[in-house]
């Protein structure tokens, strides 16, 4: 037997939570020669919606255009067809198939599209809440972590250093700082 709970018994009240953007990220990581390159997206938009039983879906969507990086020649290359192909295909989404609550964890399956291509994740994090602002709205947050290959989404692109190692990494960590306000 499973210790999942659903959402109404960890007191998270059924109906769209809706995200408050000034409080929340998202954004990916990948290691670039001896370091990492970050980036996010803004905006992006994300839904948590809690059924009448309390079963979870999550989606959220960002515009490839929306990438925030140091640097302007670094985020045209990021949106030509190498990397996003921003003009043929501008959207990134996720679409939630499975969503686990289990005291503060959380473990989320699901689908996330890039370049039109999608491809299953799966994401581990922690919900906190739910409370009261002072605002008398009734909040939540919830924090993902994932890894994907960008290689299965056709983001391709690399260079060998002179040591023959590839300059950029395969493997992408996701994160996302989602904070949710129930409409």
């Amino acid at each position: 037997m499973s210790n999942t709970l659903t959402a109404a018994q960890e007191g998270i009240q059924a109906g769209t939570w809706a995200l408050d953007p000034v409080h929340s990220h998202v954004g990916f990581s990948v290691d670039y020669m001896a370091g990492s390159f970050q980036a996010t997206f803004a905006p992006f938009d994300a839904t948590l919606e809690v059924d009448s039983s309390g079963a979870v879906g999550l989606a959220g969507t960002a515009r490839a255009d929306g990438i925030k990086v140091q640097d302007e020649n670094l985020a045209a290359h990021l949106l030509s067809p190498e990397f996003f192909d921003a003009e043929q295909t501008p959207e990134l989404t996720f679409a939630s198939r499975s969503f686990q609550i289990e005291g503060k964890d959380v473990a989320v399956e699901g689908d996330l599209t890039i370049k039109g291509i999608s491809q299953p994740v799966r994401l581990s994090g922690t919900i906190g809440g739910p409370v009261v602002d002072p605002y008398g709205r009734e909040r939540i947050n919830v924090t993902l972590q994932g890894t994907v290959d960008r290689g299965g989404f056709g983001l391709d692109w690399n260079v060998p250093l002179p040591s023959g190692e590839p300059a950029l990494a395969n493997e992408v960590a996701l994160s996302a700082e989602l904070a949710l306000i129930k409409g």
